[in-house]
């Protein structure tokens, strides 16, 4: 009998995780999709019926290919180069527990900043496989990663900051309750859009996608890696993506949908996130990849002032409020 709350725990976390499994791995296939159309052509469409059993094939593939690992000299880990990859998914997966899908696997009181150090520590797993496998490329991107991901991070924590400030509380229930009246899209508009911009550079995207790199860095820091581990690096990528869009949409585009029945809410949650993982694929199709230096002026030099200057603007806005008299 005692070991029931622990089965218990163990089906919902799969049940939780699945279905984001689920949708990465056609998250990829939409990729594809819309990359062919935009470079008129028609993409993957042999493999089932217009092609939907291709991320099936992919993994089939990947997982059944024999893993290389580096030999073990005084700069190169076996063990950690292996380790690592499933540390990057197990985080991945581990940042969507206080999400309200509708239901959170673990409703935490600050749910915001648990995002934000779990988000944060993503980076070590990049960081470690660049260092394990012995490559000079992989350690040449893995340092990017490190740089980038820890610069634009702090715009990142000054953007929620500046919405808790909002909504008064570090739960994200409460940010539903708050944009109740109007979406903070409306009223926060320069912090969604640097947000927004922050969040490809946060996940590696294009064009901010200097850690892969292919032009210098072979493919950066996963160059050594191949079969499943790179398989479980390729689904941490696509499940970070489809996180920020989610917490994009529960940060500025309300997804308690008011009066509606609860029953629409996974179906217009999904419908948000998959429109804003749509802008990211149609920018990597439309934008050529930044010099390094442009990725370190756009961050320091425009969005750290601005970002700094409205959570001056958002942190008086309620006290200039509880100063005024009750009739106003």
């Amino acid at each position: 009998m005692t070991n029931h709350p622990l089965l218990i725990n163990l089906i919902m976390s799969i049940s939780y995780a699945l279905p984001i499994l689920i949708a990465v791995a056609f998250l990829t296939l939409v990729e594809r999709k819309i990359l062919s159309y935009m470079q008129n052509r028609k993409g993957p469409n042999i493999v089932g019926p217009y092609g939907l059993l291709q991320p099936l094939a992919d993994g089939v593939k990947l997982f059944i290919k024999e893993p290389i690992r580096p030999h073990k000299t005084s700069t190169s880990s076996p063990v950690l180069f292996l380790a690592t990859p499933m540390l990057a998914l197990l985080l991945a997966i581990s940042i969507w527990a206080p999400l309200p899908l509708p239901f959170s696997l673990a409703d935490l009181n600050l749910g915001l900043l648990f995002l934000l150090a779990m988000s944060s520590l993503a980076v070590y797993s990049i960081l470690w496989s660049g260092w394990a496998s012995n490559s000079k490329y992989a350690l040449i991107g893995a340092l990017r990663a490190v740089a980038q991901t820890i610069s634009y991070e702090v715009t990142l924590a000054i953007i929620l900051l500046s919405v808790i400030l909002l909504s008064g509380n570090y739960t994200l229930s409460t940010l539903a309750v708050t944009q109740e009246p109007l979406y903070l899209i409306f009223s926060c508009w320069p912090l969604a859009m640097m947000w927004y911009v922050s969040t490809l550079a946060e996940t590696n995207r294009a064009p901010f996608d200097l850690t892969e790199g292919e032009s210098e860095l072979v493919s950066g820091f996963n160059v050594e890696y191949a079969a499943g581990p790179f398989a479980l690096f390729f689904l941490a990528e696509y499940a970070n993506i489809m996180l920020m869009n989610t917490i994009t949409t529960i940060l500025f585009f309300n997804p308690s949908l008011l009066n509606l029945p609860q029953e629409l809410f996974p179906v217009v949650l999904a419908t948000k996130v998959l429109l804003l993982s749509a802008g990211f694929l149609w920018i990597r199709a439309s934008y050529p990849r930044f010099r390094y230096d442009q990725l370190m002026h756009l961050l320091w030099k425009n969005f750290l002032p601005l970002t700094l200057a409205l959570c001056l603007w958002h942190t008086s806005m309620p006290i200039c409020y509880a100063g005024l008299p009750p009739y106003l």
